[in-house]
């Protein structure tokens, strides 16, 4: 059985939202998408997860969501990550730490997808576990009638993506890094069937830095002085993949048939959001947050 699998990058705050929740009922319809999953680390003012935020992108359509290093930014989501069943933490952070270590979507029909987060260790500010160990973990915990498998790899370098990338070739049906909001142009389905991008990019507001406007981060990297980044909001484009995979009784992991980048961009009135912040991003006041 072949089930197409829309993976959507990194989520910038209320303009990712915005634009987000107007496309994403016609991508999946158009493509006839069974699953989508989302990184949803910066989708409450461009750092972190509130639970209003996170029943939104549910509503919009989002099956699995994977996060970051920006995990705890809210403490308000530890009760959501310790009780939902579509939403993991990075599985490379301590035992203790709330959240699930994977979760696992049922598509109408049928077949169950199951997601994992790891958290790169090179050039990222936070103390984590090997992730090449700690998958192997998670997968050995995995049922084997689940047969599609995706890994989300939130690490700042790239040769470590793609090490991992060739670490799970044929036992994950799909591995993308996220983290550097930067789309990749290096999709690949590798030799035993994983399909692989280093970076799916962001979903947000493209005329800035990362989704920071333009000013405040020349003005913090030129001066050397702190300054608040605030959110931009032109250009919003949604930046992803769309990922057809294929299930046989004779393999226990599914293998992908094709990968294509996507990226949607509108600059319709609809969409247009000239308020970067609102009450559902924990936040009024603008932070300086780095991704």
């Amino acid at each position: 059985m072949k089930l197409k699998l829309l993976c959507i990058g990194d989520i910038v705050g209320r303009p990712g939202r915005q634009i987000l929740s107007y496309h994403l009922p016609r991508i999946v319809s158009e493509n006839e998408i069974d699953c989508v999953i989302v990184n949803a680390e910066n989708a409450a003012g461009g750092s972190g997860l509130t639970p209003q935020i996170y029943h939104k992108l549910l509503k919009y359509g989002v099956h699995l969501i994977t996060m970051g290093d920006h995990l705890y930014r809210k403490r308000e989501i530890v009760e959501i990550l310790q009780n939902s069943d579509c939403i993991v933490r990075p599985a490379n952070l301590s035992p203790q730490a709330a959240g699930r270590e994977w979760a696992v979507y049922q598509t109408a029909r049928g077949e169950s997808v199951a997601v994992i987060s790891l958290l790169g260790r090179m050039y990222m500010n936070i103390n984590a576990d090997n992730p090449f160990h700690a998958v192997d973990r998670v997968l050995a915990k995995i049922p084997t009638d689940v047969k599609i498998i995706v890994v989300d790899v939130h690490a700042e370098a790239t040769s470590e993506k793609v090490a991992m990338g060739w670490f799970l070739d044929g036992r994950a049906s799909l591995v993308f890094g996220s983290h550097t909001h930067i789309t990749t142009a290096d999709e690949t389905i590798l030799p035993h069937g994983t399909a692989y991008i280093t970076d799916l990019g962001m979903t947000g507001s493209h005329a800035s830095v990362l989704g920071r406007s333009v000013d405040r981060v020349l003005k913090s990297l030129t001066t050397q002085m702190p300054y608040a980044y605030s959110l931009a909001t032109d250009d919003l484009r949604i930046n992803g993949i769309i990922v057809t995979v294929e299930t046989s009784p004779a393999t226990s992991i599914a293998s992908a048939t094709s990968i294509q980048r996507l990226c949607i961009k509108d600059d319709s009135e609809e969409t247009k959001c000239n308020h970067p912040y609102d009450a559902d991003d924990g936040r009024m006041a603008q932070q300086n947050n780095n991704s």
